[in-house]
């Protein structure tokens, strides 16, 4: 049994990068995955929520770190066992399995394309690198982005597109 409380960064929890819309689906990521999560939060989320706020939510002079205007990052899909992936239908072979990708609850397309640009600053500014880029649209018009960074023994392919799913 996984502690869901356990934080992996100082705002994303365990919980919520393992949550699932497969019910009764073990769902619990080994050692290896969630050490993948943890870079995934403490190195990309953690940076995309601050910036997002920092343009986007707060006045000037605000303290991001009291102030009541900060707005969470909403995580659709973190780490996905292989059981959970097959059954909502993910790619086999997918970031998901490794805990190395995460999709991300977005208002809309501006709201992904704002998400999706503050990442590529991050990654040029850090000089790291990630695998995927994908800023997604179900048949039904909802969006989420989906991002991935693969551990450092594999490399990344800074794998950008617009999927209509």
């Amino acid at each position: 049994m996984i502690n869901k409380n356990a934080r992996l960064s100082a705002h994303f929890t365990l919980g919520e990068m393992t949550k699932t819309s497969a019910k009764g689906i073990d769902n619990t990521p080994s050692h290896a995955a969630v050490m993948n999560l943890k870079n995934l939060c403490e190195n990309w989320l953690e940076d995309l929520r601050y910036s997002y706020n920092t343009l986007y939510h707060l006045e000037p002079g605000e303290d991001y770190e009291t102030s009541k205007n900060v707005k969470p990052i909403v995580i659709n899909s973190g780490f996905r066992s292989e059981a959970v992936n097959k059954a909502i239908g993910g790619v086999k072979g997918s970031n998901h399995l490794t805990g190395c990708a995460v999709d991300i609850h977005v208002a809309g397309m501006e709201q992904a394309i704002r998400y999706a640009c503050i990442l590529l600053d991050i990654a040029d500014g850090s000089q790291r690198d990630f695998d995927e880029l994908l800023l997604e649209r179900s048949p039904r018009g909802t969006f989420w982005l989906h991002f991935a960074v693969r551990p450092p023994s594999q490399e990344n392919r800074r794998k950008i597109r617009f999927i209509q799913t």
